[in-house]
């Protein structure tokens, strides 16, 4: 007995394929939607496969870093020109050997150009929370490189780097290079960020998971530790669109830690809650 494979039956399975991505995808934003208001909906959410949660931390996580990967790209196109402006005409000359960085200048040295900052620091006295304060920035500090963009900031040590010798006249010919393959450069960054925030979603799920087996004891639910990872996710919604929207119109919000924690925490609580409370045996 053969198997034909017709065009019929290929046209047929790319329309399954198709109309499956596309339901799978409406569930996605209609959770999405719930999981803004609805602690009920987000208790309902305990019994659904493990497979589906999965993928709403990771969808999540896609929209979180949305602001930082724009960010990132208009950065990176925009300041590379000003950049070799900058280095060239208006940075004293400077030299990183053996981990440090010396220049002609005892004094801090920050230039603004087109929404984007470079700073040459060889005293130390600029940190890397300075330079995040600058909103787009790239700082040459005296023991390292500081990037910052759309609210988040990278930081690599010259120590990393054994055998490191730049000039200024190299630091130009670098950003030659990368001006060139920024295509490139963008899509391997947004996928390093979007790995490295993907594995932090799922670190703080657990987490939050682990504080909901205290929270059901208090209030009094029966609940394994599977299902309140499932709410638990869920439950990451609010803050995260909150501080996505922050993210994205440049604003910075105080004890943002804290406040991320406090609401995740209070939403699963009222998720918990709506959860009905064991029969009592008579």
């Amino acid at each position: 007995m053969y198997l034909t494979i017709t065009q019929d039956t290929i046209d047929a399975e790319a329309i399954y394929l198709y109309l499956s991505m596309k339901v799978v995808i409406m569930n996605i934003f209609k959770q999405l939607y719930k999981s803004i208001y609805s602690p009920k909906d987000i208790a309902l959410f305990r019994f659904q496969g493990i497979g589906k949660t999965i993928l709403y931390v990771f969808f999540l996580t896609f929209i979180s870093i949305l602001p930082s990967v724009f960010y990132l790209s208009s950065a990176l196109s925009s300041g590379m020109e000003s950049a070799q402006t900058i280095i060239n005409d208006e940075l004293p000359d400077f030299s990183i050997k053996d981990g440090h960085l010396s220049a002609d200048t005892k004094v801090p040295v920050t230039i603004n150009k087109d929404d984007f900052s470079i700073i040459l620091d060889p005293t130390g006295a600029i940190s890397g929370n300075d330079v995040e304060d600058e909103g787009n920035a790239f700082a040459l500090l005296e023991d390292k490189f500081v990037f910052a963009s759309g609210g988040r900031f990278e930081t690599y040590p010259y120590s990393m780097l054994e055998g490191l010798n730049i000039t200024k006249g190299d630091m130009v010919d670098f950003i030659n290079g990368i001006s060139g393959m920024k295509w490139v450069i963008i899509p391997v960054g947004a996928l390093f960020i979007y790995l490295f925030a993907s594995a932090g979603s799922f670190i703080e799920v657990t987490v939050l998971a682990l504080i909901g087996l205290v929270l059901k004891n208090l209030i009094g639910r029966n609940l394994n530790y599977r299902q309140l990872w499932r709410m638990a996710a869920y439950s990451e919604t609010l803050p995260t669109l909150f501080f996505t929207i922050m993210a994205a119109i440049k604003t910075t919000v105080p004890s943002s830690f804290m406040i991320n924690w406090f609401v995740v925490i209070i939403v699963l609580s009222l998720a918990i809650k709506e959860i009905p409370k064991p029969k009592k045996a008579s």
